[in-house]
């Protein structure tokens, strides 16, 4: 069951709460803008853990982002592949 709800009044520009409210569709402006925060939150969370992460041990390379993307990159592929080899 989700939180019980608040009213709250914030102020954007006019040209992002009109393109928020013609993509909103059923669900409503307030729903779209909810949506759109909990995903900030989210990212803010994640950069605050890879800050945490990186203090300890140092920052990423690009080497190993490749490295990572490469091998997700193959999973996929291997997933295609399997699914089709199954029909």
């Amino acid at each position: 069951m989700s939180e019980p709800s608040a009213k709250y009044s914030i102020t954007m520009p006019r040209d992002i709460a009109e393109a928020a409210r013609a993509r909103s569709g059923p669900s409503g402006l307030s729903a779209y803008v909810a949506a759109a925060v909990a995903r900030q939150i989210e990212r803010d969370n994640l950069n605050e853990l890879v800050a945490v992460a990186e203090a300890e041990h140092g920052p990423v390379t690009d080497e190993e982002i490749q490295a990572l993307h490469d091998q997700l990159h193959q999973a996929r592929q291997q997933q295609t592949q399997g699914g089709a080899d199954a029909v």
